[in-house]
């Protein structure tokens, strides 16, 4: 059984360590604050309405969403769904750089053969590593939705976009899913961390987990992926299983014998 002291002890010391970093800060505070603003911005440039024309090049799946719309909600509510995953991607590419960092970015400065040598678990270490990433990367990506959520109705969208961004495929995408999200990143990149020399190819490595998101952006654009609850569902379901996953084999790949013995 693992002991919650030492993760608890794992986690103030990766924070202690990562909030030193001024990049580290800056993208953890800045890009949540962007995606949060951009649509935003785009609510309020087009508060003066839309002509019915501008609608002509939504996918036929979204024009038979918004029914009996008006142009300016229904680009609005278009917009909207655009923006889901990107906020589904806060969650992956925030913390990916303190994941990727945390393991060769310690054995590259000589802090981690003592860590391995007290007596601490394998499963406590790379549970608080993971934590300390995971925590700040869906406590942003929470914080940005509701700066979102509240600043929408008063920069100028429509009813339907508020009442959209607070139904249920939203709530799961950034509730259930996000969180998931960044737990497959964090530890993908804690694999792959523990296996090289260089905490910059550690993070280009780990960089591939936003391929499938920017494939889902695409496939939504094009009306090729139908965003509804089922398919959320079905995606929180998958990720879980390979959550799960990623922590056992996370968990057997890291040889901290080796670690201790042979990494130069």
């Amino acid at each position: 059984m693992m002991n919650i002291e030492r993760i608890q002890t794992i986690i103030q010391k990766e924070w202690a360590e990562v909030f030193k970093n001024r990049i580290v800060i800056f993208t953890i505070t800045a890009l949540p604050l962007l995606l949060a603003a951009l649509p935003l911005g785009i609510f309020a440039a087009g508060r003066g309405g839309l002509p019915a024309g501008d609608l002509s090049d939504l996918p036929p799946a979204m024009m038979k969403a918004c029914g009996g719309l008006s142009a300016n909600a229904c680009l609005q509510l278009y917009i909207l769904n655009q923006f889901l995953p990107l906020f589904m991607l806060m969650p992956i590419f925030i913390p990916m750089a303190i994941a990727a960092y945390s393991i060769v970015g310690e054995k590259t400065t000589r802090s981690l053969e003592p860590l391995l040598a007290t007596p601490i678990t394998t499963e406590e270490l790379l549970a608080g590593k993971a934590l300390a990433a995971v925590i700040p990367a869906v406590l942003a990506t929470w914080a940005a939705f509701l700066i979102f959520i509240v600043g929408a109705p008063l920069l100028g969208a429509e009813p339907i976009v508020f009442i959209s961004a607070l139904n249920q495929t939203w709530l799961i995408a950034i509730f259930i899913i996000g969180p998931l999200l960044s737990v497959l990143s964090v530890n993908f990149a804690l694999m792959v961390s523990s296996r090289v020399n260089d905490p910059r190819v550690a993070e280009q490595i780990s960089g591939v987990l936003i391929v499938p998101i920017l494939g889902f952006v695409f496939g939504q654009l094009t009306g090729f992926i139908i965003v509804n609850v089922q398919f959320m569902l079905t995606t929180a379901l998958v990720l879980a299983a390979i959550d799960v996953a990623l922590i056992f084999l996370g968990a057997r790949l890291f040889q901290r014998e080796n670690i201790l013995t042979k990494w130069k």
